[in-house]
Parts: structure tokens; sequence; C-alpha cells
């Protein structure tokens, strides 16, 4: 055949045409694929140089390399398992079916069937009897299937992104199976998986600022969920003690290396448990995972090793602000806060109106980056945790942690507030603070507080962020590469914050 003339995409084009002219359908409806390529390479591994396999074997995947001339060509096929060379002949296949091998292009999808045998540099190979093309490819493969560069195209394009770079597809095997383990730990501990609406009439659960949308035959305004909690405790006072979900939440926040608006979110309820049980469950999971996935405790990160064995290291968030920025804020108000800010000179945000905010700006400027090996932040402000029970022994606090792992928040849990009356005020502090310009506080859920008032037994809560604990245990720098279709401007022209 002639060099081409045409770009690419049009000269496959008139290749598929041409098959069509000839009475063959380029993308047949069915295929049974017997074998994997693994499969075979396993099969086969110590079939010896001068022997062929007596079984005929089926299988199919793309083709990803094609060479050779004349009367016989090699080339190798990929299927999700990995890679195998095939063997084509004229005097094997005929004469019909080898013209229509040598038209076949890097990228088209075939399935062949034929004997192994191995090959005299030693390489296991299958030298086909027959084979089918199911279909076409248009596109090329990525310049010599070296692979995308461009992290962006990457993204954009996952489905070539996953043909092209193998340690890809193998970063989402490992999520499922992460995912999968997560699911069968819960249910041996004795916890039922449920599902709960997406679509919510207010944001709660969590402080963020929702999507919005609007549900036309109701004639309401409803938004996308920011988090599992509110619907999860409803399902704890109806009678359930252990619940759990793993669902997508959405929040209409900025974009980074960490953050994605839409994410992957486990909320777990125990009923007749508190923030302790809470702790040793994470450290338990979290530590059984990363094992499980990678054989070790020990994960390396980058440059670094996260040592998950437990316990992991509890440290009052007091005690962390004290050591990071140098300010004891134990006995403080909020005006007294203010001036050891000042003469520290850190900046005060206008915004911050509460004792409890003014400590969060501090944990979060001084702090979190430091934390690289697993260390649970206890003891937060009750200003900014208004679902979590007072603490038992220090006032101003709730019992209330956070799971931090190479300054990613990993998992957030309380001991849950329970009692209506305290959740009704602490929904209308939350709900001027929201009046003043706070667009992430919560509002008044009068049907949970209703909820509540029904009585709900103490009661443990975790949230574990997904996507974070895959990138620990997969050695991902960015969310985005643990996500399949992550989200992205409409032009490809945006950097990570």
């Amino acid at each position: 055949m002639d060099t081409p003339t045409l770009d690419e995409f049009s000269f496959r084009r008139e290749k598929r045409q041409a098959l069509l002219d000839q009475g063959i359908n380029p993308y047949p409806a069915y295929y049974k694929k017997e074998l994997s390529l693994s499969a075979i390479r396993q099969k086969y591994a110590t079939l010896e140089s001068d022997k062929e396999s007596t079984d005929i074997l089926i299988t199919a995947g793309r083709l990803i390399t094609k060479r050779g001339h004349g009367k016989a060509s090699f080339g190798h096929l990929q299927d999700e398992s990995g890679q195998l060379q095939i063997y084509t002949k004229l005097d094997v296949v005929g004469e019909d079916l080898y013209a229509l091998y040598k038209t076949l292009d890097v990228g088209d999808i075939v399935g062949v069937s034929g004997i192994a045998f191995i090959t005299h540099t030693g390489e296991l190979t299958l030298k086909v009897q027959t084979f089918t093309l199911l279909s076409k490819a248009l596109n090329p493969l990525p310049e010599k299937f070296h692979g995308l560069s461009d992290r962006e195209l990457r993204y954009r394009k996952r489905y070539v992104d996953l043909i092209a770079n193998p340690d890809v597809m193998d970063v989402f095997r490992k999520r499922s199976k992460i995912v999968s383990f997560i699911r069968h730990f819960l249910e041996n501990k004795g916890f039922m998986e449920v599902e709960t609406p997406v679509l919510h009439t207010m944001a709660g659960g969590a402080a963020a600022k929702p999507f919005i949308t609007h549900h036309k035959a109701l004639d309401m305004k409803q938004v996308l969920r920011i988090a599992l909690e509110l619907h999860l405790k409803r399902l704890i006072v109806g009678g359930f003690e252990k619940v759990f979900e793993i669902g997508r939440v959405f929040r209409n926040e900025g974009i980074s290396y960490k953050h994605n608006p839409e994410y992957t979110l486990l909320e777990l309820y125990q009923a007749y448990a508190d923030v302790n049980d809470m702790m040793a469950l994470m450290e338990t999971l979290l530590s059984e995972a990363a094992k499980n996935i990678t054989g070790s405790y020990v994960v390396p990160y980058g440059d670094i090793q996260i040592d998950f064995t437990p316990p992991f290291k509890r440290w009052p968030m007091a005690d962390a602000i004290n050591t990071y920025a140098g300010i004891n804020i134990e006995g403080k108000d909020f005006a007294s806060l203010q001036v050891a800010m000042k003469e520290k000179k850190i900046p005060i945000d206008p915004t911050h109106t509460s004792r409890g905010q003014l400590i969060m700006y501090l944990y979060d400027e001084f702090v979190e980056d430091h934390l690289i090996q697993p260390t649970y932040i206890i003891d937060y402000p009750i200003e900014t945790s208004p679902l979590a029970k007072k603490h038992r022994s220090k006032a101003g606090l709730v019992e209330r942690f956070e799971l931090i792992v190479n300054t990613l928040e990993i998992a957030n849990a309380f001991s849950e507030l329970n009692d209506p009356i305290d959740q009704r005020e602490r929904f209308e502090d939350q709900l001027k603070q929201k009046e003043a310009g706070d667009e992430e506080a919560h509002g008044m859920d009068d049907d949970f507080v209703e909820a509540l008032e029904q009585g709900m037994p103490p009661t443990g809560g975790l949230g574990i962020g997904i996507d974070r604990v895959v990138m620990l245990l997969t050695n991902s720098q960015t969310i985005r590469d643990v996500l399949l279709f992550p989200h992205l401007k409409t032009k490809p022209d945006s950097k990570e914050d």
C-alpha cells in the first residue's frame, strides 16, 4: 500500500470504507475471547524452545506494535492483563487474511487464534492461524507508543492514558482493591452498607459551599450533598446500630493536588461508641489496608517512608499550635488571642469572628504542613464543630479528631452530638455566621433536630477521604492521578493551585 498522503485520521477512515466495500464489518458485534494474554503467558511459561503448544488458543487485544515485510510479520497485542507477541505468516493464514493483516494499524483491536511457541530470541509468541478485526481505530496512539507526557492531556484523554501507560491502569486496580478491602473490613465488623440521597434540600454535615440545582417537577431548589452525615445519623435514630456509606460528595471549592470538587467519601456511624472507638477503628482499618495493598505497614511516598504501624500519635491541637506557632491558646478568649497573634505579627482575617475560627487559622497556617507521619489531632474548638459532642472534661472543646498523614487530612471523627437542644443552639449560631456571609456555615436543619428529639443513642462517627487514602497507598502525588476522570476546565490552560 502506498505511503499515506492524507492525515492519519482521514487515511484510516478510507481504510474503514475500503473494508466495508469488501463486505468486511470492521466493528462486529461479538467475539468469544477464551484466554487473557497473561493466562497464555502463565500457561506456557515453561514451554521449551523447540516445542509448540498443541492447544488452539483464542484471545483478543489491541495491536500496539507491528513490524515486518514480505510474507511474515510480528506484532504485539495488549489487553488489561499485559502484552503478548504475535507472529503472522502468509502460508499459515492464507493470502486473503494476510492481505487484511497488512492493512491493520497500530491501535486496531483484533481477535486471534493460534498456537504458542518460543522464538529464537526466547520470547513466548502466538503463531496466528486466523484473526478477526474487531474494531478499526481511527485515531492513532501517541507517537511511537511512548505514552502521553502532557499531564493535562492525560487527564482529558484518560482512555488513551490507560492504553499508553500500564502503571496508570495499575493505580486504578489498586484503588478498586482498596475500596473492596475497606468494604469487607467494615462488613466483618458488623457494619451494614446503605445508600442515602445525593440531592438534598439543604447542605449539611460539613462546612463547605454546595453546588446548587433545581428540581423542575417539584419547583424547588436542591443541592448536591456535601457530606453523608445527617442522613446516616437518622438511621441510627431509627434503630440501625452500625451503618456505612461509600459515596460521591460535591463541594463547590477550589481545585488543587489534594482537592477535587467531586470526590469519594466513606462515612460510618456506630451506636454506643465514641471518638475513642473511632480512633481505634480508624488506625486498624488504615494500617491493615496498607499491609493488604502494599505488603507492609511502612509505605513509600515520594522520597519519604510513611509508617502506618498502630497506634498513631495523638496530639491535642493546643499543644501542636504552641509548638509550631509559638502561641499558648489555652485560657485565651477571642480578644486575648487576637492580641497574642498581633504580637507575633500574624495577620487576622476580619471575617474570623470567633475564638474557634482564630484557632483553626493558626492550625491551618502553622501546624498541618508539619504533620508527615500518621497523627491524630484531637480536641477541637466547639465553634468550628457544630455536630460534635462537647468534651467531657475540657471546656470550650469537643470530642473530635482529624487524622493527618503527609499533610493530608485523611479522616474526621466525633463523639456525635445527640442532645437536640444543644444541636439546635449550635445550628442557630451557624445560621448567624451564614447570615454574616459565611457560605460554608451550616443552616438550620429542623428535620434533623426533630430526629434527634426522637432520641439517638451515644454514637461515634467517622469520615474518610477515599481518594486521599488511595493517593498514599499508590504513591500518587496528586488527587488527579487517582481519579479516572478528574474535574478540569473546559480549556486546557489551567494549573493546579
